[in-house]
């Protein structure tokens, strides 16, 4: 079977920089439904139709084309009293912004915690990739026909 419109497909992946540094090995496959859903970025996406198991592919992505520009404004300096004691640089949490009129969806925000230091905490908004150029090469491992569900809830299962 290859790639096209509301197949399911699963992908050995690796994501470096340009200059050949791994920043993710794909430790677990990547599944997502094919066509136009929003579950991989669209250049990937359009790399693969067509392709079937054991087809490999290799694609840079700029960041504009992944995990974004990297943006000052999603950096933020709170006061250390506001965290406990266990947290470390490095660690990555999600906050929910909630909409007080119900009117949107609650927004999430994953923050990086940059740097500790007696009165403060850094933390970044930011993708930890954003900004980035990226080469992602994947290899199809598996492709099927998505169910009526995933298609119906856009998103494989």
């Amino acid at each position: 079977m290859t790639i096209s419109k509301n197949s399911v497909v699963t992908l050995e992946y690796t994501i470096t920089d340009t200059t050949k540094n791994l920043l993710d090995s794909g430790a677990d496959p990547l599944i997502y439904l094919h066509g136009g859903y929003n579950d991989i970025f669209a250049k990937i996406e359009k790399e693969l139709d067509g392709k079937k198991v054991g087809d490999s592919i290799s694609v840079q992505l700029s960041p504009k084309e992944s995990f974004g520009e990297y943006d000052d404004s999603l950096v933020t300096i709170e006061e250390r009293g506001e965290f406990d004691d266990q947290i470390f640089v490095g660690e990555q949490f999600v906050e929910i912004i909630e909409d007080e009129d119900d009117a949107v969806e609650d927004q999430k925000i994953s923050y990086t915690i940059k740097e500790i230091t007696k009165d403060n905490v850094t933390l970044d908004g930011n993708h930890p990739l954003a900004g980035i150029d990226v080469i992602f090469k994947a290899k199809v491992l598996d492709v099927r026909k998505a169910t009526a569900k995933e298609i119906k809830e856009e998103h494989a299962r």
